[in-house]
């Protein structure tokens, strides 16, 4: 009999023109494919069978963080290999003489049978799209993992979005000095100081909540519908010695009331807040402003063919997210009676924000995997590994988009050069 890795080598010879993207280890120790190439290891027949039943991404998703399907290497490298092959050679649709070759390959293989169970974790969203209910639910999958987690992924400023690297080249210099200056930047464009009022809308562990209250004396409207991360908040308010001015409110942004904020932010929060409820989202931001008030929102952004997280994230990680192109969330505000200051890309800043995850990730593996399981453990791998490619191939942006409320009369108190937000960056 031939050895398994050379029956696969066919049957997917079938379906992916040219060689093998990887190299590939079979169940029973044979391997196929380029010697210098990433090895997939296939720990048995139901890696493939997980494929045959949900072709695609998810199939194959699973088939990872079950452990049927194993990389050894960086995990980034393999992806990264296998989507240049699917663009550079499109999978093929054979005919019959090919399905039936393909189809006896499968069954010597014992790739056919019945459908292997599905992980734990998926998230399973109910009733309408976008209701508080189901955004709550949403978010608690996503953040409500446990803060535990979340302090053993991130660093000690619990800042879970797209850090700003003034000095990527330092040794020296940490993702928590990087979250510190993405942190200051915000304040600085959003003109805070001593007594201002901000609004931070999805506030998560409060890392701009704050940073804001103690290094500019702003008070501070904190709103997460994650009772963990308000749990969270409130207690760290009270810690660092800022509780007089923070107030910590647990609410869906439909439900935000008052107004006359000196300002506003939304970090990597809008994406949850779906297509046709943005219009809504973008009036509640301009209302929550006094007249000169300013708006900074920090969005990821996909193209217009793409808007989810994919079928893997939006399963495991992070329901019913929505995202598009930045033009078209400046067009959003604008209509909402906004006016757009500036723009400014931070795409690679992510890539090297995640990968730093992905490091500590690794660093503390047994930790994460003893909290959470294995499972959610290899689901976080992937799903780190899959966000950093998305960013550094440009599948993926995030933006910081800067607004103001005019005045009735077109004032907006915006400084004439954006000078003053670049000072030397801070090295506390």
């Amino acid at each position: 009999m031939k050895p398994a890795a050379d029956r696969l080598a066919r049957l997917l010879g079938h379906f992916v023109p040219g060689p093998l993207p990887v190299r590939v280890r079979a169940w029973d120790g044979s391997q196929a494919g380029p010697p210098d190439a990433p090895l997939v290891v296939l720990r048995s027949p139901a890696a493939l069978r997980r494929l045959l039943w949900q072709p695609g991404e998810l199939g194959l998703a699973e088939a990872y963080v079950t452990g049927d399907l194993d990389v050894e290497g960086d995990l980034a490298d393999a992806l990264s290999r296998a989507s240049r092959t699917v663009r550079d050679r499109p999978p093929v649709r054979p005919g019959p003489a090919g399905t039936a070759a393909a189809t006896a390959l499968a069954v010597r293989l014992g790739v056919v049978g019945p459908p292997p169970k599905r992980p734990a974790g998926r998230a399973r969203p109910t009733g309408s799209l976008h209701s508080v209910a189901r955004d709550r639910a949403g978010i608690s999958h996503h953040y409500d993992l446990s803060n535990d987690f979340y302090a053993l992924l991130l660093d000690e400023t619990m800042a879970y979005s797209c850090a700003y690297w003034t000095r990527p080249d330092d040794p020296a210099y940490t993702l928590a000095d990087a979250q510190r200056d993405k942190l200051d930047l915000i304040c600085r464009k959003l003109g805070l100081g001593p007594g201002g009022r901000l609004l931070d809308v999805g506030c998560g562990w409060g890392s701009l909540t704050v940073h804001a209250a103690r290094a500019y004396k702003a008070r501070v409207t904190a709103v997460t519908l994650s009772r963990a991360q308000h749990e969270f908040v409130t207690a760290r308010a009270v810690r660092e010695g800022v509780a007089d001015l923070v107030d910590v409110q647990l609410r869906h942004w439909r439900d935000i009331d008052g107004g006359g904020y000196d300002a506003s932010a939304a970090v990597e929060m809008g994406e949850h807040v779906g297509d046709t409820a943005y219009p809504a989202f973008a009036a509640k931001l301009h209302d929550a402003l006094r007249p000169e008030g300013r708006l900074l929102v920090q969005q990821m952004s996909r193209g217009p063919h793409a808007p989810g997280g994919g079928a893997f994230i939006e399963t495991y990680i992070a329901p019913d997210m929505h995202m598009r192109p930045v033009g078209r969330t400046v067009d959003l505000l604008e209509t909402a009676g906004l006016e757009i200051r500036s723009t400014e890309s931070l795409r690679e800043h992510y890539t090297t924000t995640i990968d730093a995850w992905r490091a500590t990730l690794e660093r503390r593996w047994s930790d994460i995997e003893g909290l959470v399981g294995t499972t959610t453990a290899r689901v976080w791998r992937l799903y780190l590994a899959g966000a950093s490619l998305a960013f550094s191939e440009r599948r993926m942006g995030v933006d910081h988009i800067l607004a103001v409320r005019p005045t009735r009369e077109g004032a907006s108190a915006m400084p004439a050069t954006p000078a003053e937000w670049y000072v030397p960056a801070s090295t506390s």
